[in-house]
């Protein structure tokens, strides 16, 4: 593939897929090929926007012989079979987050594309961000000292008009949970990737005033990290107007914290040359709502920047992919314990 542009092809035509659409229409090496909905009318009306092939027949977009990438946008808990059917074609594959609704169908997507030799992608764009980068430097190189505490704040505003407008919105069976899988899960996963796995949870979780709807929009959840690090996560979709989520991690030598982009605390025992330079880059207050109120207010640069490294892996440009199938199903395990907590009341190993 190396001598030629990697061709992406989208599955599921909903919100998510405008940004996949713009994402593969804006790199290097690679660009958008295809799409398919089992609405043909909604395939040529997408396809004729971006101008992309569009199908209405799963196994003839599949068989496509040009075709190098699938990008899979359907609901949460349909994400195994069409990851695993692409798998079976030999497609690499992308999946938007999460990967999906519980650890075993993770798994079952993580373990074909494994057989087939295929690439598997897990979209976590805040993990590209150049805010988080930079947090995660300053963990990795210790200077924050041993960790002592993390946590992620999600508090966003989804009115019932959000609820009511897809039938499979706040079901179990396809949205695989509420605030904390569908809105924190972004929050999620940056806190493990910045502080260590989790290994026991306690959570409480109720759905305050939404209705017509199976899902938490309401939680809250302790944590004690590998490390023995305690945290929290605040996760709600009823919190009016909607806030930026925020990140805050301290340690026994310093504390950072994010908010959206924006890097609102950066305080160290032993301080660098370049930390005036980090704290004016990052304090600009460019990181906006992100979503809070909106479901569409976010860019789609994380995901292109997420596009563009597996289409730099598979042209042979770089080793390894930042966010795979074993990266995407760790928030899940995590997520599905604190489930658990909340509906028991106990405390909940992180297996």
């Amino acid at each position: 593939m190396a001598s030629r542009s990697i061709r992406f092809g989208i599955v599921g035509l909903g919100n998510i897929s405008d940004f996949h659409a713009h994402a593969a229409g804006e790199l290097k090496g690679g660009r958008l090929h295809s799409c398919f909905s089992r609405s043909q009318r909604k395939a040529d009306a997408f396809g004729e926007k971006y101008k992309a092939r569009a199908y209405g027949n799963l196994k003839q977009f599949l068989a496509d012989p040009d075709l190098d990438v699938v990008t899979i946008c359907t609901p949460s808990g349909a994400h195994a079979e069409t990851a695993v059917a692409a798998a079976c074609a030999g497609k690499h594959v992308i999946v938007e987050k999460p990967l999906e609704i519980t650890p075993r169908r993770c798994q079952r997507i993580i373990d074909t594309c494994r057989q087939k030799r295929v690439k598997l992608v897990t979209i976590f764009p805040s993990r590209f961000r150049d805010v988080n980068i930079v947090m995660k430097d300053a963990i990795d190189s210790r200077r924050i000292g041993k960790p002592v505490s993390g946590s992620a704040y999600v508090k966003w505003y989804r009115p019932q008009s959000y609820y009511d407008s897809g039938a499979w919105r706040g079901t179990w069976q396809l949205d695989g949970g509420g605030c904390l899988m569908n809105q924190a899960i972004h929050n999620v996963d940056l806190l493990i990737w910045l502080m260590g796995d989790v290994v026991e949870v306690t959570a409480y979780a109720d759905r305050p005033t939404r209705k017509r709807i199976e899902v938490e929009t309401n939680l809250t959840a302790i944590l004690k990290f590998r490390s023995g690090a305690l945290g929290t996560i605040e996760a709600s979709t009823e919190i009016f107007p909607g806030y930026p989520k925020e990140i805050e991690i301290s340690g026994t030598k310093g504390t950072i914290a994010s908010v959206e982009e924006d890097l609102v605390t950066w305080d160290f025992e032993k301080s660098l040359p370049t930390d005036k330079a980090v704290l004016k880059r990052f304090s600009a207050k460019k990181g906006g709502s992100g979503g809070a109120s909106d479901p569409l207010a976010i860019n789609h640069e994380g995901h292109r920047r997420q596009f563009q490294e597996l289409v730099d892996v598979l042209r042979g440009k770089q080793r390894r992919l930042t966010c795979d199938g074993k990266e995407g199903i760790r928030s899940v395990k995590l997520i599905h314990a604190i489930y658990k907590s909340a509906a028991t009341g106990k405390s909940v190993k992180v297996r």
